[in-house]
């Protein structure tokens, strides 16, 4: 009975063992499609070695190369253009601009248009303010210059001084519900009533209503900047509403917020996915 025991507790050591082995085995496995997989993805994106960090802090340029590339940017359903897009317009609004140069490039190399990009960084603008949005934009107008990309590019308005606000109106009533802004716009005091108009005047009629992106990319877009900001959590849940309206579905959502995640940490992250889970609960 005593030897049967101990060849028991032998054995199971020994299996114990090598399940152990065999799991660092399949983590080294997994390390290396992960390098593999951010040194392609790299090379697809940017054309080869780009990080310049590599030679002054070579250990951190590789975590920060793998984990972005090799983790992110292989996780989800996003396209590469998407995620290319949601990055830009993270990017414009964290106000992260020595990245943002080769991540014009990389949209290009996507798949983006000139007109995608441009209008990726519009849309930031009612959220970040003009001053941010301008900066983003004199460098991208750099990059299209030294890519022989005419500008200006054809302007995408779709609508005039007399229809901005009942077009703006309407496409925020198409989003958030007619009931919902025709209530915004009753029951706001008179002293506030300017940014209820400015609402469906410049965010929606102005911003909104352009042709470039579709209204799925324009909100998906939005939630990435808002969230990007931080503090702004009641408009993050409203716009998690709207992109639920828009047709965007919860997983699209946690992939466009994933993606921003190497961009703007943890915190901020966390904050958005618990604004996706309150609005949209795995169970609904």
């Amino acid at each position: 009975m005593k030897n049967f025991i101990s060849m028991f507790l032998m054995t199971s050591l020994l299996l114990g063992g090598m399940t152990f082995t065999i799991g660092k085995m399949s983590v080294c496995a997994a390390s290396k499609n992960r390098i593999a997989a951010a040194q392609e993805k790299q090379t697809q994106l940017f054309g080869g070695s780009r990080n310049n960090l590599a030679k002054t802090d070579p250990g951190f340029a590789a975590v920060m190369d793998n984990f972005i590339y090799g983790d992110v940017y292989n996780r989800g359903k996003l396209t590469d253009k998407q995620r290319e897009l949601v990055t830009i317009s993270t990017l414009t609004a964290a106000q992260s601009f020595d990245p943002l140069p080769e991540h014009l490039l990389a949209a290009l190399r996507a798949g983006a248009t000139p007109i995608e990009i441009k209008e990726t960084i519009y849309q930031c603008a009612p959220y970040i303010g003009f001053p941010k949005t301008v900066s983003a934009l004199e460098i991208s107008n750099k990059i299209f210059a030294k890519q022989g990309i005419r500008l200006p590019l054809p302007d995408q308005a779709a609508v005039t001084e007399a229809t901005r606000f009942e077009d703006g109106f309407q496409v925020q009533s198409d989003i958030f519900g007619a009931e919902h802004i025709a209530a915004l716009h009753k029951n706001s005091p008179a002293n506030q009533k300017h940014i209820a108009n400015y609402l469906s005047e410049f965010c929606f009629g102005d911003t909104y209503t352009r042709s470039g992106l579709d209204l799925q990319m324009r909100e998906l877009i939005t939630l990435c900047a808002i969230s990007t900001i931080g503090g702004a959590e009641p408009q993050v849940k409203a716009h998690v509403q709207a992109n639920l309206n828009v047709g965007n579905d919860k997983e699209l959502l946690l992939d466009a917020v994933t993606q921003c995640l190497p961009y703007i940490g943890f915190p901020r992250t966390l904050n958005a996915i618990a604004c996706i889970n309150q609005i949209i609960p795995d169970n609904a």
